[in-house]
């Protein structure tokens, strides 16, 4: 675990398409001071918006925060990327509602960003860490957080198709795992389900280029999985872009069993109203084997500010496909 902040030395671009929009979409992600945090904004102007969980206001294809007439969605995969490169303050921005799709994964995100190099920034991390279990269930769907030093991330999915059936992932995020063994999972779908939501007017950009499609034969994209359980993996990903939404690093091993954006969302509430769960905590390198120290920030504004346990937003969660992620 790394004790200090990061953003990166340098901007960097990208292009590519909305998932569900179609649209043609443009993207900067730019250092940013220390204590800023992930933000997003639109090109050309100089508002920007915190990527946090009180700005969610829907989780049903994807995850889509907004701010006043600020809205993004998809925001998922590169709140991923960011988060499981250990970098904790930069400014995303586009000049579209939604974050480009790319082939479905994070991994042209992670490649960028690893060509931009992380910079070491004066300020302290903080932590989110989990003290006592905590656990959101809604139907068959449940996600809980033990204590645990360190982020766990367990995911099982259990889905009919022959080819899925019932799948787990577990791994200990680090910015190696995250790049080798996570990133490059893509976003899944089943035909008959894609076909319906773009007859509804969503997946307007979804392609084989950009998702995983299954149909009653199986995979119908030409080169295959790049996992066997790329799957379950996907899965992980979203949940770690999800979590990056409560601002702090979590300290927790977080287990997931068959849950999507709207679960991960419940679980951030969960958190929220229970604050004897939890503590912000600051690590400090004691030795030079890398041993740490840890500090309770017992009461700090940022703290109340970026988890509240009260939200304002109506959040859509209708899960209309419930295999796209």
């Amino acid at each position: 675990m790394e004790s200090s902040q990061h953003t990166l030395k340098e901007s960097i671009s990208l292009s590519g398409i909305g998932l569900h929009s179609g649209y043609k979409v443009k993207l900067n992600i730019k250092p940013a001071r220390a204590n800023n945090g992930i933000r997003f904004k639109l090109i050309g102007r100089k508002q920007s918006m915190p990527a946090l969980v009180d700005r969610v206001i829907d989780t049903s294809l994807a995850t889509t925060i907004a701010d006043k007439d600020m809205v993004f969605s998809t925001t998922e995969h590169i709140l991923g990327a960011l988060s499981g490169l250990g970098i904790d303050n930069a400014t995303i921005e586009l000049d579209a509602p939604e974050v480009p799709i790319m082939d479905g994964s994070a991994e042209e995100f992670v490649r960028l960003l690893q060509s931009a190099n992380r910079k070491t920034q004066q300020s302290k991390r903080l932590f989110l860490k989990i003290i006592k279990e905590i656990t959101y269930e809604e139907g068959d769907k449940k996600i809980r957080i033990l204590p645990h030093n360190g982020l766990r991330l367990s995911c099982r999915i259990d889905f009919a198709h022959g080819l899925i059936q019932n799948q787990s992932y577990s791994i200990d995020i680090s910015p190696k795992s995250f790049s080798t063994e996570i990133a490059s999972a893509r976003t899944f779908g089943f035909l008959d389900q894609v076909k319906q939501l773009q007859a509804n007017g969503y997946a307007l950009g979804g392609s084989l280029n950009n998702a995983v499609v299954v149909d009653e034969n199986g995979v119908m994209n030409e080169e295959g999985l790049r996992f066997k359980d790329e799957f379950v993996r996907h899965k992980v990903l979203d949940l770690l872009g999800d979590l990056s939404l409560l601002g702090y690093p979590l300290l927790g091993h977080v287990i997931a069993e068959r849950s999507g954006h709207s679960q991960h969302f419940g679980l951030m509430k969960e958190l929220a109203a229970h604050p004897e769960c939890w503590q912000i905590v600051e690590l400090n390198k004691t030795n030079e084997n890398g041993g740490m120290l840890e500090r309770i920030v017992s009461s700090t504004k940022n703290a109340g500010i970026r988890l509240r346990p009260f939200w304002n937003r109506p959040v859509s969660s209708a899960a209309t496909c419930p295999a796209a992620a």
